[in-house]
């Protein structure tokens, strides 16, 4: 076998290879000499048709079947003896086979870039530290006795905190517009969800009570057409309900899944939620921070075939994201989740990749089996059957090696953190789950 390779880029590789007739004419007389013993032709006994009738008869499709699999096979063998390492299926082209001429061909490919990663203690990655306050759980509680509420009518004027049911109908230059008019629209007074005023106007109000408010859109509203355009809505209360906070007792503490220990029990468990919700966060944080420090300090060719590949997966989430949440999308003319707009995206996670499955190599990294199992079981737990989940799992080692690939991302995390230049940052927890806790309700 004879090969050579040309280079067309960095990573770019035509590689031409040419294999003798004999290699290829010796696999075709052993499968036709192998068909002669076991085909019935008809007017011979079996085994007994002369080998021209079964040539006549078969070379070709043997021919075809071998020059194939010897092009597949060939292949492999002359990127071994290159040591190249492809990053993808070759691109085949031209083949010539003819009988007596042996077989040449071209196989185009890129290959993965050679580099050498920085070494994980010249990075700088910053470490999110987070103490869970007296007040913090406090406000926590707080926040899951307003989740479990009761609404009651009241006669009285409404004041913040309370929740009106109105209906409204809104005009601009004297004429309705899209989106202006609501029946039973619910808004609880201090939750700033309408046009800048709009609650102003609702407070001291009681039920029965229709009026108009006079108001503007603000200069920057989300739809241009009425960016800073006066605006006039007639209202109508229907209700004004007060919201009742229920009592922390054992009725409340039992909705949370604490049977036993009372109000202590219940902030401990509160606690441990609050503790797993934050450790989640720091250990995203932690990850991006790293994932930053691979990105600036590791410039490595990308093989072209691998971003095209990742801008489409990003635009192939997109649509099912936009799917899940109504929103149809033309494929015919779909500029928001055309793969070209993901090129920065896929190019930074492409490079990544690149770099933890360098590290992955050269540190001869393993997927530990119960950091495996630990996330399969994760999974599973929010399906109805969750063994069913976890033997779906390791029934499949595809399905497996996708659960060790990020297990293995992990690790690698884990190996760059404990050995990078790290800085903490102390951070609060409502900032840290960007929920505010204090405003929710």
């Amino acid at each position: 076998m004879q090969v050579s390779v040309e280079s067309t880029s960095v990573l770019g590789r035509i590689m031409r290879v040419e294999l003798p007739e004999d290699r290829v004419s010796g696999e075709v007389e052993s499968r036709l000499q192998n068909l002669l013993r076991t085909t019935r032709i008809q007017g011979f006994r079996p085994g007994k048709a002369p080998l021209r009738i079964v040539r006549q008869r078969f070379g070709q499709r043997v021919r075809q079947e071998v020059v194939g699999e010897l092009v597949q096979r060939s292949f492999y063998e002359a990127i071994g003896m290159e040591k190249l390492r492809p990053v993808a299926g070759p691109e085949i082209n031209p083949l010539e086979a003819n009988a007596g001429n042996g077989i040449r061909y071209t196989a185009k490919f890129e290959v993965l870039p050679e580099f050498e990663p920085a070494t994980p203690e010249s990075l700088e990655i910053e470490k999110t530290v987070c103490e869970i306050t007296a007040a913090n759980l406090e406000t926590m509680v707080e926040t899951l006795r307003k989740q479990h509420r009761k609404m009651a009518p009241v006669e009285r004027a409404a004041r913040r905190g309370d929740v009106l049911d109105l209906n409204f109908t809104g005009r601009v230059d004297g004429e309705p517009f899209a989106g202006g008019e609501a029946k039973e629209f619910k808004v609880e007074l201090g939750s700033a969800r309408l046009v800048e005023g709009f609650e102003d106007g609702l407070e001291g109000r009681k039920a029965g009570e229709s009026f108009q408010l006079n108001l503007k859109f603000p200069d920057d509203y989300r739809l241009e057409s009425l960016r800073g355009k006066p605006v006039t809505f007639d209202v109508a209360i229907l209700q004004v309900l007060e919201p009742i906070l229920p009592e922390l007792n054992a009725e409340f503490f039992t909705a949370f899944g604490v049977q036993e220990g009372g109000e202590d029990a219940f902030r401990q468990e509160v606690r441990e939620h609050m503790e797993r919700e934050a450790a989640v966060v720091i250990r995203n944080r932690l990850r991006d921070s790293v994932v930053a420090a691979i990105q600036k300090s590791n410039e490595i060719a990308l093989p072209t075939v691998l971003v095209e590949r990742e801008k489409q997966r990003f635009s192939e989430q997109l649509k099912a994201n936009l799917k899940a949440y109504g929103v149809k999308t033309d494929t015919n003319d779909d500029r928001l989740s055309d793969p070209a707009r993901f090129e920065e995206q896929a190019r930074k996670r492409v490079a990544v990749q690149l770099v933890v499955a360098e590290i992955i190599r050269r540190q001869d990294l393993k997927a530990n089996p119960s950091r495996v199992r630990t996330m399969i079981e994760s999974t599973a737990k929010s399906y109805e059957d969750p063994a069913a989940i976890v033997n779906w799992y390791y029934a499949d080692r595809s399905r497996l090696a996708e659960v060790e690939a990020l297990v293995l991302e992990d690790e690698v995390i884990d190996w760059i953190a404990a050995r990078a230049k790290v800085r903490e940052a102390q951070v609060g927890f409502d900032e840290l789950v960007n929920k505010r806790q204090t405003e929710s309700a």
